[in-house]
């Protein structure tokens, strides 16, 4: 069955209802006649599993064996945001826009509409949640967003943007996206809305390489508190820890429709790209955490960077969580984020605004247990953003190119996808000692902003 799903995903990259017959649908594919059918229906089936506890089979897309069904419009075309042009440069709001987006915002966040509810049905505890943290590089979030509507039973999906910039032409094509239930939420302390002001730049804002003691001397605002470099706050830079930390507070806190969802969410950028099975594997790995059958992980992580080739499609690691390895669309459930927000006064005073590099602060020097993350070691997302906050303008900055590259590394791996079930290893990682922070991150305003999500 893994063999035959994969030939499927690699013809067609769409999704499959969970009640059509597999065989059926393979032989119109492929247009086969009646005895060739029934061959194929002779190889149908799930493999046996041996009784190794770390041996996971997944039921969530149901017994896919039923030949009397072969309903029209099953083969679901993707539509993807269309073509969005944006300014190179954002202008900055006049007092009038501000208060009239602000006001928006808070509407919205109260409102917490979602999309497509008459189509999908309710959120229940068998929903998929995921959350994408959005800026404005909307080319990229575009080829997410197809790659998301490839997936395999997207359509018992919540999608949920989480935006910090708050533009009309970007939240219309967002709300006709028709293939999953879709919300949207806004950052509202975002530099959008705060073009003069902390936490945007104030006027009287030091300047980032001025030297302290000259600092001191012209009185600027923020002028006894650089970072450890020596260094003063750059807005741009920690609107982001800002906004990942926010985001996980009202998601986890104060969206109503999860007030009683107990499963995993997991968390992407809008630089990602998702392979067709990535639900899948994500159930599969949720299971085998919920479970208990691995190792004590308390966190999943569908992203690696290690290289695809000979790898094993059908298993998974279990390891010491660390930043810079298995930071790629992090999942986990309400349970650890309550943990991690008792450590939120280390989470918000450690000089980093990366928000990664701080959670690996926060995993080493406050909780109780570190945390330890499972990983499937062929990767079910991908980073495909050349440009952004640590990248520089460059004319190789094509989305649609690196999306290519992606599907074409899919395509040549597709035979494994949708594995049956996974198999985990345990890995002792090499002992990580908590280094200091890049910086960023030393404005008492910034610290108490952030304390303030969770107050």
């Amino acid at each position: 069955m893994e063999l035959l799903l994969s030939m499927i995903i690699a013809k067609i990259f769409c999704t499959v209802n969970a009640d059509l017959s597999l065989e059926r649908y393979f032989c119109k594919l492929e247009k086969l006649d009646a005895q060739s059918c029934k061959h194929v229906a002779g190889i149908r089936g799930y493999s046996k599993l041996s009784e190794n506890e770390e041996t996971i089979t997944s039921n969530l897309f149901g017994k896919i064996l039923d030949d009397e069904n072969l309903n029209s419009g099953d083969i679901r075309e993707p539509e993807p945001l269309g073509t969005i042009t944006l300014p190179e440069t954002i202008s900055p709001l006049n007092p009038v826009s501000i208060e009239e987006i602000g006001n928006k915002i808070r509407f919205l966040n109260a409102e917490q509409k979602i999309y497509n509810l008459e189509k999908y049905g309710p959120v229940n505890e068998k929903t998929c949640v995921i959350v994408i943290q959005v800026h404005s590089r909307v080319a990229y979030l575009n080829q997410l967003v197809t790659s998301l509507s490839r997936m395999r039973n997207v359509e018992n999906s919540l999608i949920i943007f989480s935006h910090d910039l708050y533009l009309p032409e970007l939240n219309e094509a967002i709300r006709k996206i028709d293939f999953a239930r879709i919300m949207q939420i806004f950052y509202p302390h975002s530099i959008q809305l705060n073009p003069n002001r902390f936490p945007g730049p104030s006027p009287d804002d030091c300047p980032r390489d001025l030297n302290p003691t000259k600092a001191k001397e012209i009185k600027c605002r923020n002028a006894d508190h650089p970072d450890i470099y020596g260094h003063y706050r750059e807005a741009a830079f920690p609107q982001t820890k800002h906004h990942w930390w926010w985001k996980g507070n009202f998601v986890f806190r104060n969206l109503n429709v999860l007030q009683n969802y107990t499963g995993v969410i997991a968390f992407l950028e809008e630089d990602y790209y998702v392979t067709p099975d990535f639900l899948w594997v994500l159930k599969l790995m949720e299971d085998a955490m919920m479970r208990n059958l691995c190792h004590g992980c308390n966190l999943l992580s569908l992203g690696t960077y290690l290289s695809p080739k000979k790898l094993n499609y059908s298993q998974a690691v279990v390891t010491n969580w660390v930043s810079t390895e298995h930071n790629m669309a992090m999942t986990f459930n309400k349970t650890l984020w309550e943990k991690l927000t008792r450590c939120a006064q280390t989470f918000c005073e450690f000089d980093d605004y990366n928000w990664d590099w701080t959670l690996f602060q926060v995993s080493n020097t406050c909780l109780e247990s570190k945390l330890e993350v499972l990983y499937p070691k062929a990767a079910r997302v991908y980073h495909i953003g050349d440009c952004g906050l640590h990248h520089k303008m460059t004319k190789n900055c094509d989305s649609k190119k690196a999306a290519e590259a992606i599907d074409k590394g899919i395509k040549q791996y597709s035979s494994f996808l949708f594995p049956d079930n996974i198999r985990i290893d345990y890995l002792k990682g090499n002992k990580m000692f908590p280094k200091k922070g890049n910086g960023g991150w030393g404005d008492l305003r910034d610290r108490e902003l952030c304390m303030s999500f969770v107050q």
